[in-house]
């Protein structure tokens, strides 16, 4: 008998579990007919900003943008610096570079994947503007260490929070954590809409205030600009959507937690430190973005693990120095150390919150099929 496909993320079943509530909630915003800015707006960002635990939501067209806004609300521009991690997607310092800021790279830990606060006040000169980690794969960056770091140097901290919302940091939401918090509603992420979709978290008045004009061209009243803005507008379509998937976004964070601790315990059962499981804080928990390990031979180990049926990715074999659009930066092969060793192994597997035991069971003897051979 042909075993079927194994999905890397299945959106196919999340949609069947709530496909009356989205076609209600869709047909709802074709009914009104508020395509920009409409009702579901407001609700989501105050649902949102509810469960996040902040005064506002400012929702976004994309996450990227998202990170664009925070910092120029911060006033952040030419000539300025800001601190963040080399192993991440391009968004993070594409965004620096592209509002003229230039962005300096200090390396990770190797346990969590994230930026190391002990190297962080090292980086920070007089144009130093704002300190923006990353909370890879899921988990949140030491928020307390690199805000202390920031205080010290009263510099504002925008978390990277794209890939862990609905993660904790000792007890308190990424998003939550720093100055601002900006997150991504990718179709893929841990709440993503059916298209592109972000948002930005504070709980500073003023923040918040500018960060609504610059995603509406910098409007504060109609047809009044009181600064230059973007046209960075969540689509109430999205909204809308994302609202229904809200419904049950709790019970898919639990979902995750424990299929990504399943993971970690059959693995490391199984194949020991052949394959080495993510390192998940004792202060922290997981949204399992990606699930996320690390191999020796990654190339030949994924392409031997795919032609067994299980599909993988690799989150991110290329970091950010080394990226040809970063080539004017000057860092090398050799900059920074462990991302550069980090990303040579790391391989993620099917993660999603509708992975069966049985399918996952599948991807673990895989697994352990090529590693141990």
């Amino acid at each position: 008998m042909k075993l079927e496909a194994i999905p890397f993320i299945d959106l196919a079943s999340q949609q069947k579990r709530i496909r009356d509530r989205i076609d209600a909630r869709i047909k709802t915003v074709l009914d009104h007919g508020q395509y920009i800015m409409g009702p579901e707006i407001a609700e989501l960002e105050t649902k949102l900003a509810e469960y996040v635990g902040v005064k506002h939501c400012i929702s976004m067209a994309n996450g990227t943008d998202s990170l664009m806004v925070a910092m120029m609300a911060l006033g952040i521009g030419p000539g300025d610096e800001v601190i963040t991690t080399p192993f991440t997607f391009i968004a993070t310092g594409e965004m620096i570079a592209l509002i003229g800021a230039k962005p300096v790279f200090v390396d990770i830990d190797p346990r969590t994947y994230n930026i190391d606060p002990s190297k962080i006040e090292v980086a920070i000169t007089k144009k130093t503007k704002a300190i923006m980690p990353v909370s890879l794969y899921g988990q949140c960056a030491d928020m307390d260490a690199i805000n202390q770091v920031a205080r010290n140097h009263d510099l504002p901290v925008i978390e990277d929070a794209a890939q862990s919302f609905g993660a904790t940091y000792k007890g308190k939401k990424s998003g939550a954590l720093s100055t601002i918090g900006s997150t991504s509603f990718f179709p893929s992420k841990t709440l993503g809409c059916y298209g592109d979709g972000g948002a930005c978290f504070t709980n500073d008045d003023e923040l918040a205030t500018r960060m609504r004009w610059i995603r509406t061209h910098g409007q504060d009243r109609r047809y009044h600009h009181a600064v230059l803005g973007v046209n960075s507008r969540l689509d109430t379509l999205q909204a809308a959507i994302l609202l229904a998937k809200f419904e049950i976004f709790l019970d898919e964070v639990v979902a995750r937690a424990k299929i990504g601790r399943r993971y970690s315990e059959e693995l490391n059962r199984a194949v020991g430190d052949r394959v080495i499981t993510p390192y998940i804080e004792a202060r922290n928990t997981s949204v399992y973005a990606q699930y996320t390990v690390q191999v020796s031979g990654r190339d030949s180990f994924q392409k031997a693990v795919e032609a067994k049926g299980v599909p993988t990715a690799v989150h991110y074999p290329i970091p950010l120095h080394l990226q040809p659009a970063f080539n004017y930066l000057n860092q090398g092969e050799g900059s920074f150390y462990v991302s550069e060793q980090v990303s040579k192994r790391v391989i993620s597997l099917p993660m999603h919150p509708y992975l069966t035991d049985e399918v996952q069971d599948r991807v673990v003897k895989v697994m352990c099929e090529v590693a141990l051979n």
